[in-house]
């Protein structure tokens, strides 16, 4: 984890770490939870569970574009993770 900020001099500088601060728990907690989807989906994938992969894979398609419209990923990176869980999930599910 980053340690905290030095104690700042001035009203502007006070602010922007306040809004530097909130700004990264949000985006953490927006990356972790994309984190967290994908994962949720791939360990459905080994279970060979079809039903629920479907359901995770909708689950962590939300989650990153999400993220992305936010501005937390990238698109091309959003776009990339999307393709690359579809794939896996196809693959998987036609096997």
């Amino acid at each position: 984890m980053a340690a905290k900020a030095p104690v700042k001099r001035n009203l502007s500088a006070e602010k922007r770490a306040r809004q530097a601060e909130k700004r990264n728990a949000r985006n953490r907690a927006a990356k972790s939870k994309v984190k967290g989807t994908i994962k949720a989906m791939e360990t459905s994938l080994a279970a060979k569970d079809a039903e629920a992969s479907a359901r995770a894979l909708k689950e962590a398609v939300i989650a990153i574009t999400s993220a992305s419209s936010k501005g937390i990923l990238h698109k091309n990176n959003a776009a990339r993770k999307i393709s690359r869980l579809t794939k896996k999930a196809n693959a998987a599910l036609k096997a």
